[in-house]
């Protein structure tokens, strides 16, 4: 039965639509200008960078020029910037996903004193920016001797209160309460319990939070700015962004050619993860919204 004003013919409706059509569009193009004057800027010779139209083409096709002056720029440091980072934001990814689903299954499996208070501070923890914390994370790894290390932006964004939020909502859905007392009445220890039963149930949502930590400390870029200060420690943000300070001095306006097709180089790996773990994370997304 059509209710009126409800139905697809009727007026109200297509004024709805379009206008919901009108912000999606707005909402694309903002998302994506950046991206696509990044990819065009990358393909021109430093005169036309300043000379044409920033959203098209230059004169001449200068991509493989400007590859060459990056990853040859400063005695390839560059690289040495990409491998920092992926080595960074592996290792984060990994611990900060183990752990984020170590807690949320003591939260979710286990009842012990104190678990709605200390979850009720994870929450909490959701909450504050990053930005907030880098001071006091600053003053905790100079205590420790850390400071210029990798692990001083390793250890501290290991600890991720949103993935165990995450996992936690996931693991309530998607790991049976009754499958783990079924396992413990059979003699398994808690251990194999977690590894061979639950583990195996909670991956998605696992590949879930390591692409999102991924991706994050991939783009991270003030804790690593004040933690590390050696050039061969920095990742690719950092590096970049020191690059474009120095193409604002004088005579250094060749630079920012070079840093657009950094950018460029810097966003393929997080596109090539994104793709190759899309399925796992599309299916814990799916999978933990349907109670088991």
């Amino acid at each position: 039965m059509a209710i009126v004003g409800k139905t697809s013919s009727s007026r109200s409706f297509r004024v709805s639509r379009n206008m919901l059509t009108a912000l999606m569009v707005l909402f694309i193009l903002y998302s994506f200008a950046p991206i696509v004057y990044v990819l065009l800027s990358s393909t021109k010779s430093n005169a036309d960078l300043f000379t044409t139209f920033g959203f098209w083409f230059g004169n001449s096709f200068a991509l493989w020029d400007n590859l060459q002056l990056v990853f040859a720029y400063q005695n390839a440091i560059f690289s040495t910037w990409l491998w920092n980072s992926f080595v960074y934001s592996t290792t984060i990814a990994v611990g900060a996903a183990l752990l984020s689903t170590w807690a949320a299954y003591a939260f979710s499996k286990y009842e012990f004193r104190g678990k709605k208070a200390i979850f009720a501070v994870v929450l909490g923890a959701v909450m504050i920016p990053q930005t907030a914390l880098v001071v006091p994370l600053f003053l905790l790894v100079t205590s420790m001797g850390l400071v210029n290390t990798p692990w001083a932006f390793i250890l501290p964004s290991m600890v991720s209160p949103f993935g165990v939020y995450l996992m936690k909502s996931y693991i309530d859905e998607s790991v049976p309460s009754e499958l783990i007392d079924a396992a413990r009445v059979d003699g398994a220890s808690e251990f194999r319990i977690f590894w061979s039963i639950a583990f195996r149930l909670m991956a998605p949502g696992f590949s879930t939070v390591v692409l999102l930590n991924f991706v994050w400390s991939w783009n991270n870029y003030f804790l690593p700015l004040v933690v590390l200060s050696s050039s061969n420690t920095l990742p690719v943000t950092v590096g970049l962004a020191q690059w474009y300070k120095l193409g604002g001095g004088a005579g250094g306006a060749i630079l920012y050619s070079i840093v657009l097709t950094g950018a460029v180089v810097s966003i393929v790996p997080v596109v090539i993860l994104f793709l190759f773990m899309q399925r796992y994370w599309l299916g814990g997304l799916t999978t933990g919204s349907v109670k088991a």
